[in-house]
């Protein structure tokens, strides 16, 4: 009976040690990889980052570059929720203490404290080294302070539009930030981490990574600051509503300088209200240009051999196109005019007269080869353009008013572009802003080098003896166009038909006139002046006065 009993005893033992024997069998042979996965996931967490973004700079005459984005170190407090919940800690009184150092809400503190499985909850970046001393007397349990980098502008609010920025989510945003992101980020990894059982954190890298690549830009330093100082000083006097300028160089597309009024400090970006301060005008605002655009049209009509500078004709002061009536500013009637002086008094029927004489289908032709439909291809985020399709439609009034920059609409770099044709003997090329290692810079022929000798004469002549006498520069030939266009209702959001009040006023203008080492547009909207004769015009004469003072060009004329 004993022995019965005993041979039962030891059956079961050894049914009991088999089944456990199978089951470790089954979970640390078969099952054993996804067991193992599980306690590693547990255990251990990968955080995605990059390697360091490369820097921007501007560049210089004297070849040393001037920072215009770069990475700063800069102390960084985070929260281990899941150590305050070990430890037992008042959570409540953590959070009054951060939130009184930091300046921060208590209840927004309380509620990353209250994420008790969390190991890492960041409270606040860029923090000053006066709040990391009170952090580390106050000696709070779960806070923790480290160094990250991050993207610190120097030079504030100084083309701003130009950079753009770096948003939280670490990827750029607007302008060379955003075009150029994945340049700049360059290549990411993961970092490795474990947790003990205090619930500290271990990490280690698994791979160094590739840093991004740092740019220079063709934005010149010294110019770019001193068009943004001048619009500033402006619009004490003039009010502007808003205001851009560009400098270009008009044999390769090169931009010097893009300023922007108002502007904004992208390493307070969070605290800008309106959004709109981000806009690039120069790229993302389509306005008519008004009288600047009648070079343009004289250009063309000069290529086609329709008029010389000499060409005369009597003014009445109006001109009919079926039904409608087009008329001179100010209701101005001239009289017997040249073709040089319809561009020195800005006259408007001798304009509708020439492109008339030129057609339609060929002025279309040509605003189509001077790519006045599409963007410039510029390397910034964001660029727009109009099809102006209501233009495209062929209403011979529609031309008309196109003929003197009504009616159609275009971007203050289109215009860069165009006019840049004009001043380099008749070659259009597309704008950039990011130097080029050994580029090959090919302009595509629109005029031929006599008709852009021709209507730089022309536009000589406009500084000299026309309405913009204030964009002269002493000891150079100025070659210049003002610009005085009403703002349509339809531009200022309001479903109505005809124009405001509002004007936009411009200049574009290129010195030396005959050897131009730079082409300048003024654009500004709305500005407490009568015409562009008292605003744009004054505006391009100081700069142009500046660069070539700063560039050591010598005069060309006593």
């Amino acid at each position: 009976m004993n022995n019965w009993r005993f041979s039962l005893i030891l059956f079961f033992f050894c049914l009991a040690g088999v089944t456990i024997i199978g089951r470790l069998f089954y979970l640390q042979i078969i099952q054993g990889d996804y067991w193992k996965a599980l306690a590693q996931g547990q255990q251990k967490f990968h955080v995605e980052f990059s390697g360091d973004r490369g820097e921007i700079y501007l560049s210089s005459r004297d070849e040393n570059p001037y920072p215009l984005a770069v990475n700063r170190d800069w102390d960084l407090a985070y929260l281990s929720p899941a150590e305050i919940c070990l430890e037992k800690n008042d959570a409540e009184e953590i959070a009054l203490k951060i939130s009184e150092i930091l300046s921060l809400d208590k209840e927004w503190v309380l509620s990353r404290i209250n994420r008790e499985k969390s190991m890492y909850e960041k409270i606040k970046d860029r923090i000053t080294p006066e709040e990391t001393e009170l952090l580390i007397q106050a000696d709070i349990p779960g806070l923790h302070i480290k160094q990250e980098k991050v993207r610190y502008y120097p030079q504030e609010e100084l083309a701003a539009q130009v950079v753009g920025f770096v948003g939280g989510e670490k990827e750029g945003q607007y302008g060379i930030e955003g075009y150029y992101n994945e340049i700049l980020k360059g290549e990411k990894t993961f970092q490795e981490g474990e947790r003990w059982p205090k619930g500290y954190l271990i990490n280690r890298a698994l791979k160094k990574p590739k840093e991004g690549e740092n740019l220079i830009l063709t934005i010149d330093y010294n110019i770019q600051f001193m068009a943004e100082k001048i619009l500033n000083e402006a619009q004490k006097n003039l009010d502007f509503e808003s205001a851009t300028i560009i400098v270009s160089d008009p044999y390769t597309g090169k931009v010097l300088a893009l300023a922007n009024y108002p502007s904004f400090n992208p390493n307070n970006y969070r605290q800008e209200e309106n959004l709109r301060v981000f806009k690039n005008q120069a790229i993302q605002t389509i306005f008519e240009p008004g009288s600047i655009f009648k070079s343009i049209t004289l250009a063309i009509a000069l290529e086609e051999n329709k008029i010389t500078p000499q060409t005369s004709y009597v003014d009445e002061g109006f001109v009919k196109i079926h039904g409608y009536t087009l008329r001179n500013y100010a209701q101005r009637v001239w009289g017997r005019q040249t073709m040089t002086e319809v561009l020195e008094k800005s006259i408007n029927t001798g304009v509708v007269l020439a492109q008339r004489m030129v057609g339609n289908e060929t002025f279309l032709e040509y605003l189509e080869r001077l790519e006045l439909f599409e963007p410039t291809g510029i390397d910034l985020q964001g660029e727009v353009f109009s099809q102006n399709l209501s233009f495209k439609e062929g209403y011979e009034v529609n031309f008309a008013n196109a003929s003197y920059g009504q009616g159609i609409g275009l971007t203050s770099m289109q215009i860069v572009k165009a006019f840049s044709a004009l001043a380099n003997g008749g070659k259009i090329y597309d704008p950039f802003i990011v130097e080029r290692d050994n580029p090959i810079i090919q302009g595509r022929r629109v005029f031929s080098p006599q008709t852009s000798s021709q209507i730089t004469s022309m536009m000589v002549s406009v500084t000299e003896n026309g309405f913009a006498k204030t964009a002269r520069v002493p000891g150079y030939y100025v070659a210049g166009k003002t610009g005085t266009a009403q703002v349509s209702w339809a531009s200022l959001g309001i479903n109505q038909r005809g124009y405001s009040d509002k004007t936009i006023q411009s200049f574009v203008g290129y010195a030396p006139a005959f050897d131009p080492a730079f082409v300048i547009l003024v654009k500004l909207d709305n500005p407490k002046a009568r015409t562009a004769e008292y605003s744009a015009a004054p505006i391009f004469g100081e700069l142009a006065k500046y660069i070539l003072d700063y560039y050591q060009i010598a005069p060309d004329r006593e």
